[in-house]
């Protein structure tokens, strides 16, 4: 088995998740910080090189609506970019990421509250929980 990447990809951070060897448990990488897209792009590509990822788990923020506003572009066009950068060595697969935030947040409420707020935590969570609806869903 191949592990797979989830991602939770935002502005200003991406939460980043790992599979287990064999595809039933989402786990907690880190969430990198964005300095730039090339930077961001180029460590996730470092990461799935390093991992032999062969599919990569995206949120796709969608509108309640089940619509696609532009921060789903924006997530898109990050994949699409991803994607350019690994030769299309990859598979991209979207998952609805609509309240995986708050999950996350509630997942993390049995942290010190302070300790529970921080975006870094809920942006990892957040991905842990893209990722891990994804496996479910394979089972």
């Amino acid at each position: 088995m191949r592990r797979i990447l989830g991602l939770d990809i935002g502005d200003k951070r991406i939460g980043i998740a790992v599979s287990d060897l064999l595809g039933m448990m989402a786990q907690p990488l880190y969430t990198l910080t964005r300095k730039s897209t090339k930077d961001a792009i180029n460590e996730i590509a470092e990461i799935i090189q390093k991992e032999d990822i062969k599919q990569v788990v995206v949120g796709l923020p969608k509108n309640m609506d089940s619509t696609e506003g532009i921060q789903a572009k924006r997530t898109r066009d990050f994949s699409q970019l991803l994607l350019e950068k690994t030769n299309s060595n990859i598979e991209i697969i979207y998952c609805d990421e609509r309240l995986t935030s708050k999950m996350a947040k509630q997942s993390l409420s049995h942290m010190k509250q302070a300790k529970a707020k921080e975006k870094k935590l809920i942006d990892t969570a957040a991905a842990v929980h893209i990722l891990q609806g994804y496996l479910d869903s394979k089972k």
